[in-house]
């Protein structure tokens, strides 16, 4: 599929900079630019000041953190690359992009280190593989 997209969906969890080596490779071999999707937990409007000033700089600035270690990686070895960082649950935000972006592949990890992965092994790329409109790469 020469010319292809690919969602790369990263939370930083070992499982899924392993997924990143194999979103690599497949964007060699389809000559297609990766799209890296970080999703940060949505800021409850109902905090107070200081804490809503603090939490509406901090969490899209670690999300855009989590999103640059990929890219740095992904400029490193001459893969093609957009960037997106959305507020809001991973599913939703990886889900979306691959639909409004005509994605060919979505690539991610098994696990992530979201606060419920513990007890939801593998939630998030579970509704993916359910809900995606392309084939599905887990990496573990």
């Amino acid at each position: 599929m020469k010319g292809s997209t690919i969602v790369y969906a990263t939370d930083g969890s070992p499982h899924a900079r392993k997924a990143l080596e194999w979103a690599i490779e497949m964007a060699r071999g389809r000559q297609a630019r990766v799209i890296v999707v970080t999703a940060y937990e949505p800021i409850p409007r109902d905090l107070g000041s200081p804490y809503l000033e603090e939490l509406m700089a901090r969490r899209p600035a670690e999300g855009q953190a989590v999103a640059r270690e990929a890219t740095a990686i992904l400029e490193r070895e001459g893969v093609p690359f957009e960037e997106e960082v959305l507020e809001g649950p991973a599913a939703d935000a990886i889900l979306r992009v691959a639909r409004t972006r005509n994605c060919d592949l979505i690539v991610m990890g098994s696990r992530g280190l979201g606060r419920l992965e513990a007890a939801l092994l593998g939630s998030v790329s579970q509704r993916v593989v359910q809900e995606a409109p392309c084939p599905v790469l887990i990496v573990r």
